[in-house]
């Protein structure tokens, strides 16, 4: 519910959501839920996108388990965002566009220098030749590039959190993603040289609010007076 530019992160990512051809935006809602809900309905009116909101049912474990909860019911590949990223124009439509092929998930990578990135709370990547993931993590020491927050996926994703829990890993996304990493069947796109930027703290929110209006259409224009 934080805002950039007196709108909130949750319904920038519903706009950039439906900027890319998404018609049907499912959000798992947790900590403070019901005020969150609360604005779903609205925030469906102004971006076009049909909105439904999902529990998942303790927020405090890892965010594997609310990928679980959120793609129940779902048919097919979908786009998995993190809430609190911010994408520059085309870079979602570019990634939603792509086949998953052989691959149950592929993630969107940045050069893991990008002077956006906080190296203390990125997600790490290690690619094997050929782009698939080989290691996936906050804590891996040999990587090549980093986690954008984007990713393309089918079911194999859900059925990879469930195996890893399974394993006796915390449940984290990123446990899920080295189960298919693991078996060969997790990869990458590379989307250096699109800016997108994580909003975590006072440091980002105040990069995201002087930089989005360049790289983001409707929050230059048509949002900026919101």
């Amino acid at each position: 519910m934080a805002c950039v530019l007196g709108v909130s992160l949750i319904e920038i990512a519903v706009q950039q959501a439906a900027a890319a051809g998404v018609q049907r935006v499912v959000v798992v809602t947790g900590h403070e839920a019901q005020r969150v809900e609360q604005e779903l309905d609205a925030i469906a009116r102004r971006t076009g996108a049909a909105v439904e909101a999902r529990r998942v049912e303790d927020w405090s474990k890892p965010n594997g388990y609310s990928v679980i909860a959120g793609a129940q019911g779902l048919d097919g590949p979908f786009l998995l965002m993190m809430a609190d990223h911010i994408f520059g124009d085309g870079l979602l439509a570019q990634f939603a566009q792509q086949e998953l092929g052989e691959m149950n998930a592929v993630l969107a990578i940045d050069a893991p220098d990008n002077p956006l990135v906080d190296p203390d709370d990125a997600t790490w990547v290690k690619r094997r030749k050929g782009g698939s993931i080989a290691q996936i993590g906050k804590h891996i020491t040999d990587f090549d590039a980093v986690d954008c927050g984007a990713f393309l996926a089918d079911q194999g994703l859900v059925r990879a959190i469930e195996q890893a829990i399974a394993k006796g890993k915390s449940g984290s996304l990123s446990d899920g993603m080295q189960e298919l990493a693991d078996q060969g069947r997790a990869g990458t796109l590379d989307m250096s040289g699109n800016w997108w930027i994580d909003v975590d703290d006072p440091r980002t929110h105040a990069l995201a609010e002087a930089q989005i209006g360049t790289h983001v259409t409707a929050i230059g224009g048509a949002y900026a007076d919101a």
